[in-house]
């Protein structure tokens, strides 16, 4: 039985599928398997007499180096937006200050918050009260009314 016969041009054609698969798909994952096979067949055009169980070993070791290192590089990346809660739209609430539109009974009411009704989770209250939204667990508000500072007292100089 002959041997099977694997040229180097076939892992840059095996690259180029790997590159149209990572057009097709995101993540990253691909780019790196091309990149290992683009290797690969670099390195079995300058030594073409290797066998396809050590081009495939190779393949392998290189791909796996390779999505590594980027898996490593990519933890030291850090990502800053100028709008990090844009998709978090419950999140852009904490802090912010609404009238109840329905009252907390039993610990659950609900708030008028821009152009939506929210569930809220709090210490009873009557409707009307002012509540601070505190912390949001899925699209169930956390909040805790806001008591209006005390008058301050008249002054005692006049004693």
């Amino acid at each position: 039985m002959a041997a099977l016969s694997f040229l180097f041009w076939y892992w840059w054609v095996l690259a180029i599928v790997f590159l149209i698969a990572e057009m097709l798909v995101s993540g990253f994952f691909f780019l790196w398997l091309a990149a290992a096979a683009f290797l690969n067949g670099l390195i079995f055009w300058l030594l073409p007499a290797v066998t396809l169980d050590i081009q495939v070993l190779v393949f392998s070791l290189s791909a796996i180096v390779a999505l590594v290192a980027w898996k490593s590089y990519a933890k030291k990346i850090v990502i800053y937006s100028d709008q990090p809660l844009l998709n978090r739209r419950g999140a852009q609430y904490i802090g912010r200050v609404f009238s109840l539109y329905e009252a907390i009974e039993n610990g659950q009411g609900k708030i008028r918050a821009d152009d939506s009704i929210w569930k809220v989770y709090g210490e009873d209250c009557p409707m009307g009260t002012k509540v601070k939204v505190v912390a949001v667990n899925g699209t169930v508000f956390e909040v805790q009314a806001v008591h209006p500072a005390p008058a301050s007292l008249p002054s005692q100089d006049n004693v």
